[in-house]
């Protein structure tokens, strides 16, 4: 293969030394921009073969300049900004890389919701105040008498119920487009959206967002669920409306929210839900292990490796 060049057009790592050994390996050249905007990108990306994006906008005016790229390729699991259409419409296949933290991702969300259910944040706040009690100020029912749900039934869905099984609680879950028979394999009953609502005691969110999946959670799905419930949200920030998620946990609606992704990020200093009671809330940490990192930044290399190299690509999502 000639050599090639692959833009990296934006990215928050301490080094680049697993894609330049990837691509090097493959006779490419790593070239490396911090580009915000989409007119920086449209600049940095002229005559790329490939580009590597972490947070930068690739909107379909950039995508116009981009005569000989094979391949993009999203550092992470969403892609909202890359617009997925644009490249499609001009023949270039756009990748993320699903598969690089899902234990961990799975990790966060078990954990939050531990967390909330157990009403540790609230204990613990209770008794640097002065107050020792032995019992919880709200009711606390046992995980293991807990129905547990997800929304979706992907990867990191699966890998938290595997996490879960262990507290030996009722199971399951919403995807329509995961068969029945899938979901029994794990031990996970098959159930309606609004099934997955009112029966929940933890719901913990794993859709990707789409037109459809946005607001997901809502103030009319909120006033459907159990005053005992908890949502947990690690996946995509505008899954829920987080005004309204604010509004169910003053009003007492919900037991708790353990949230790691928002709508705007970071979140603003003046947003409700920074006030919000029995609201956990941590800054898109979920996807971090000290090994998350440099599995990410391996992957995204190897799938441009193979785009440029036009082999069957592991996770192309415009087909």
């Amino acid at each position: 293969m000639s050599k090639f060049r692959v833009v990296v057009t934006d990215h928050g790592f301490p080094n680049l030394r697993h894609e330049e050994d990837v691509i090097g390996a493959a006779g490419g050249e790593l070239i490396v921009a911090q580009c915000k905007t989409s007119a920086e990108v449209a600049v940095a990306a002229r005559g790329a073969d490939a580009l590597l994006v972490q947070w930068a906008p690739v909107d379909a005016g950039a995508i116009a300049g981009l005569d000989q790229c094979k391949v993009i390729v999203r550092y992470g699991i969403g892609y909202d900004n890359v617009d997925i259409a644009a490249a499609k419409a001009r023949g270039i296949p756009v990748c993320n890389v699903p598969d690089y933290g899902v234990h961990e991702v799975a990790e966060h969300a078990v954990s939050l919701a531990l967390a909330l259910a157990r009403q540790l944040p609230s204990i613990d706040a209770r008794l640097r105040k002065g107050i020792w009690k032995i019992t919880p100020d709200r009711p606390m029912p046992s995980l293991r008498e807990m129905t547990f749900a997800t929304a979706g039934f992907g990867r990191i869905a699966r890998s938290a119920h595997h996490m879960m099984r262990g507290f030996d609680g009722k199971r399951i879950a919403y995807d329509p487009f995961v068969p029945v028979d899938v979901m029994q394999m794990e031990g996970v009953e098959k159930v309606e959206l609004d099934d997955l609502f009112t029966r929940a005691d933890i719901l913990s969110l794993h859709l990707p967002l789409t037109a459809e999946t946005k607001h997901f959670v809502n103030a009319d799905r909120l006033a459907e669920m159990k005053h005992t419930a908890i949502i947990v949200n690690t996946a995509r920030g505008p899954l829920i409306d987080t005004v309204a998620l604010t509004e169910a946990l003053k009003a007492d609606q919900i037991s708790g929210a353990g949230i790691d992704v928002f709508e705007q990020e970071p979140l603003p200093d003046d947003h409700p839900l920074r006030s919000a009671p029995r609201a956990l809330i941590t800054s898109h940490v979920a996807w971090y292990s000290e090994s998350s990192i440099p599995r990410l930044q391996r992957l995204a290399a190897e799938e441009v490796v193979r785009g440029l190299r036009a082999e069957s690509l592991k996770n192309q999502i415009n087909k």
